[in-house]
């Protein structure tokens, strides 16, 4: 039996004594054959499906991992109990290591390879990978393909040629968070076949949510001294920018605590250094950006504090969920300023692409007759490799572009007339720059509710909750509540029996939806195309705004 031969490999191969909620679904579906999309919460131990997996299906596995430290770290992990099946393939192998690696690759002696998404830039990789025709196809980070995820790498978008290239091996995607937008995108960026799709465990008991209004900049960041006093220790810190978080950390130093900030702005040596300490127990405080987190394996950081609201609830619950993987009380405190918002909006750009942008890409492309690397192609238009990555991707949309794998731009066959695409581009960006906006204004429904906000997180993730969670201010709120004024107003029975959180709807303007959440009076629907809404019960229902579907 199935489960028999999961089991005694687990307990054989790396000593599991049992597989956790969602990793015996996963290992299952690739058995089967089938594409897999796993979400499982931080420490859920997403690497055993694969490692399992790989284990019972005949042939090679590659696995693409965006950092050499986790690759370092599962490589090593595999090689504790099954030494000599494990290699990584990345840029700090030298040249004598690097030809080993692939010579073993050549031999069929590697059962697991690990390598990054920019490797994928190179022929003789790429030449390597054919050959060695991987049976299971693993995509770690997964939500690093979309866009709509939190730590989007535009090398992620390789990877969805190269599953074709080799013949789509079963592939499986695997992430810690990720909102029905994200797990859209990575099912259609890594092109998933009918996946299935395994959603276990965002909730994180744990960790105790609260949200702290401030008006005034200066006593919000008193607020975050203080907590960082009484807290214990360690935690850490995200700031929206490099300079807040330069200044943040200062602060803390001359406050007498082991602090350092961490950003893009510092060297790698210089980054490296942070963290390790960080990990080694040696700082009390990390002060950082988005930039710190992947592959921080730490599993008793007490708290996490945001001096500054993030771009995304997607954001926000990954940067918590650094906190506690011991599953030990931990805390998350957002300090909410109303204007941080604003900031926010800035820091995503200059807003959506221009027809003129998409129509210097379509015709670069089209003029050249043959694929273009994309450094050639954003030199050559002056063009920021962000907005590029944009462009490039809004007209792979519209069917006029295909990314190959060696991340080289070439027009698409049958592609449309330009003018064609670049109108179709036009129209998504500007669907996309809509879909966006809702987004940060979950983030400030989240800040705002006066409800339980776990029971909001969870919701926006599509996972079902109980009212409360009793481990939230909201929570605490309502049971100190000296008087009904306070407490939640009651759900409108039309709206909560007809439009129940899951389902799906239809609205004459925007067009379909899943209903997320019934919020008191209040419905939260997630539109396919225009992202979150808010609409009133009492309107819904009065002016039949929405169908079910």
């Amino acid at each position: 039996m199935t489960a028999d031969r999961i089991d005694r490999t687990a307990r054989d191969a790396f000593g599991f004594a049992a597989l956790r909620p969602g990793q015996r679904q996963a290992i299952e579906a690739l058995l089967a054959g089938h594409d897999t999309l796993a979400v499982l919460a931080s420490g859920a131990g997403k690497s055993a499906i694969y490692q399992i997996a790989a284990l019972l299906i005949e042939g090679p596995t590659l696995v693409i991992s965006p950092l050499i430290a986790l690759q370092q770290d599962q490589s090593q992990a595999i090689e504790r109990h099954l030494p000599g099946e494990a290699a990584p393939l990345n840029s700090r192998l030298g040249g004598a290591a690097r030809r080993r690696t692939l010579k073993r690759l050549e031999e069929g002696a590697v059962e697991f390879l690990f390598l990054a998404p920019e490797q994928l830039a190179n022929a003789e990789v790429r030449a390597e990978l054919a050959l060695m025709q991987p049976s299971l196809l693993v995509v770690d980070e997964a939500h690093c393909i979309s866009e709509w995820g939190h730590d989007f790498r535009p090398e992620y978008l390789r990877i969805g040629p190269l599953v074709e290239q080799l013949g789509h091996p079963t592939t499986l995607a695997l992430t810690a968070t990720a909102a029905p937008p994200v797990r859209r995108e990575i099912a259609e960026r890594l092109h998933l076949r009918d996946p299935a799709e395994i959603v276990r465990g965002f909730d994180r008991p744990e960790i105790r949510l609260s949200v702290e209004r401030h008006h005034d900049e200066r006593r919000k960041q008193e607020a975050l001294l203080e907590h960082v006093a009484r807290l214990a220790k360690p935690g850490i810190v995200y700031c929206a920018t490099r300079r807040a978080a330069d200044a943040c950390a200062a602060q803390l130093a001359a406050a007498g605590w082991r602090a350092a900030a961490y950003h893009a702005g510092h060297s790698s040596s210089e980054r490296d250094d942070v963290q390790g300490r960080f990990m080694e127990g040696a700082l009390d405080v990390v002060v950082a950006t988005t930039a710190f987190g992947m592959g921080v394996d730490t599993p008793h950081v007490r708290f996490v504090l945001h001096q500054a609201v993030s771009e995304s609830l997607d954001a926000y619950y990954q940067e918590i969920g650094r906190a506690a993987r011991d599953r030990l009380p931990a805390e998350a405190i957002l300090l909410y300023r109303p204007e941080d918002l604003g900031t926010r909006r800035f820091l995503r750009g200059a807003g959506p692409l221009t027809p003129s942008d998409l129509d210097r890409v379509a015709r670069a492309v089209a003029d050249a007759g043959t694929p273009l690397p994309a450094d050639t192609l954003r030199e050559a238009l002056a063009m920021s490799r962000s907005k590029l990555t944009a462009a490039v991707t809004r007209l792979e949309d519209a069917g006029e572009l295909a990314v190959r794998a060696d991340g080289s731009v070439a027009r698409a066959p049958c592609a449309p007339p330009v003018d064609d695409a670049v109108a179709a581009a036009v129209d998504a960006d500007e669907q996309r720059e809509t879909f966006a906006l809702s987004r940060l204004a979950m983030v400030r429904a989240y800040a705002e509710t006066a409800g339980c906000r776990r029971r909001f997180l969870l919701s926006y993730f599509g996972e079902r909750a109980p009212e409360r969670c009793g481990n939230c201010d909201g929570c605490t709120r309502l049971d100190d509540a000296a008087d009904d004024d306070l407490l939640p107003a009651p759900q409108h029975e039309q709206v909560a029996d007809r439009f129940p959180p899951g389902c799906r709807v239809r609205h004459h303007e925007w067009g379909g939806g899943e209903v997320q959440r019934v919020d008191g009076d209040h419905l939260i629907v997630l539109f396919d195309d225009v992202g979150y809404k808010t609409l009133g019960g009492e309107i819904v229902a009065s002016r039949h705004l929405l169908e079910r579907l």
